[in-house]
């Protein structure tokens, strides 16, 4: 039991990291191949460390499932058998969301932009590749915005 356990708690840390969204700027979607974008040069103002909060999709679900299955082992009839799949699937749901948030946290890095028109924009990205104040750079516009090096 104590394997299926460990097993299980493996697998959802593994398919909760594949959930982590890439927020890096060097990142793009198949469906932003093609897709012509504007974009507006400027300078970089500030910028500074941020945590990105993780995702809560799947660990609640994963978690739920997982715990439920391991908790119906407990007992000895079929009363103590749901019991245990009850309380199982309770636990596990909230392990499962609170491992999937841990393991989608991010650190990204916030930077205001003072483009060449005047306008102060401020964009969150992935912390690499990193920009210096007083850096020239290009703010994408699109699906996702982003800044890159001018």
């Amino acid at each position: 039991m104590k394997k299926f356990q460990c097993g299980a708690v493996l697998i959802m840390a593994l398919l909760m990291a594949a959930c982590t969204t890439n927020i890096s700027p060097d990142t793009y979607s198949v469906d932003s191949v093609g897709s012509v974008t504007r974009s507006v040069p400027g300078v970089i103002v500030s910028a500074r460390p941020v945590n990105v909060e993780g995702t809560n999709k799947v660990g609640g679900l994963t978690g739920a499932v997982a715990g439920g299955v391991a908790g119906s082992a407990i007992g000895g009839n079929d009363r103590m058998h749901a019991l245990g799949a009850i309380g199982g699937a309770v636990i596990g749901a909230l392990a499962g969301s609170a491992i999937e948030k841990g393991v989608t946290n991010q650190t990204g890095i916030e930077y205001v932009v003072k483009t060449d028109s005047g306008e102060t924009l401020t964009l969150v990205q992935g912390p690499s590749p990193a920009y210096a104040v007083g850096q020239k750079v290009m703010i994408l516009y699109g699906k996702r915005a982003r800044i890159v090096a001018q």
